[in-house]
């Protein structure tokens, strides 16, 4: 019975965020995350790396040593550890785990750049923040609830993006760059999102007219997104807490939730 006790107050300090020891190893978790993220930064600066090659050692196993602790608590504290592990949150914990510790069995100068490579993977740990953000469960749900909404529009934007490539590419033709419809969607897609590369522009008098339109409807096209899925954080807004399920670790349940939505076990 103790040792139950003990887990469920171990699963409220990592996961919940209520009390405050919990909110405090989410604020120490938080600093470790964007310090460590930092050094990664830092550490590709080439005169950087030359001249604090041991600190940014020292550095990147301290916080390694901190990370691989808190994976195993949190597999620990939750009732299906399976479910954590093969969680988003836990594939994130685990990825930014690895690269540190595969660059071990890494020897000799042919391996440098791949070791280089994997170690830059530890720049996923920035996905470890969307944990401790009050608001990321909102946006998750928000971007959810709109997914039939936003789909529709892409699908339309991307016809409108063909109509008006195909449009230029019979105006304009490939004397004037318009060399084939995919360049010319590339054009019209470019042009939309107000973005103006400029590398392929028409020339004709018609193709610029047609080229006006395309840029005044871009800005419309731009504020359509925006507006779904605001619509959807005001109604996601206040509807889900923080409380996490203690088997799985999910969140977002309803305040007045007795039981998980995902795995059915008791919150």
């Amino acid at each position: 019975m103790a040792k139950k006790s003990l887990k469920d107050h171990m699963h409220e300090i990592i996961f919940e965020a209520e009390t405050p020891a919990g909110r405090l190893f989410d604020i120490v978790l938080l600093w470790a995350i964007i310090i460590s993220v930092l050094a990664v930064i830092l550490e590709s600066v080439s005169e950087l790396r030359i001249n604090f090659s041991y600190a940014f050692f020292v550095i990147e196993w301290t916080f390694t040593a901190l990370f691989t602790v808190e994976y195993v608590l949190r597999i620990i504290s939750v009732r299906k550890p399976l479910g954590y592990i093969f969680s988003f949150y836990g594939l994130v914990d685990l990825l930014s785990l690895i690269p540190s510790y595969i660059g071990i069995f890494f020897a000799g100068t042919n391996s440098l750049r791949v070791i280089r490579a994997i170690r830059l993977l530890r720049i996923f740990r920035i996905f470890k923040l969307a944990r401790y953000l009050g608001a990321t469960s909102n946006l998750k749900n928000a971007l959810y609830a709109s997914r039939a909404k936003i789909i529709v529009f892409a699908c339309s934007v991307l016809a409108i993006a063909l109509i008006m490539g195909t449009i230029l590419y019979l105006i304009e033709g490939e004397e004037n760059g318009f060399t084939s419809i995919p360049k010319s969607m590339y054009w019209s897609i470019v042009t939309m999102t107000t973005v103006g590369y400029g590398d392929i522009a028409p020339k004709t008098t018609l193709g610029q007219m047609l080229a006006s339109i395309v840029m005044i409807l871009g800005y419309a096209i731009i504020a359509v997104p925006t507006g779904i899925v605001s619509v959807e954080l005001a109604n996601a807004k206040g509807q889900a807490n923080s409380i996490s399920c203690p088997a799985c670790s999910a969140e977002g349940h309803e305040s007045n939730a007795v039981y998980c939505k995902f795995c059915g076990e008791k919150l």
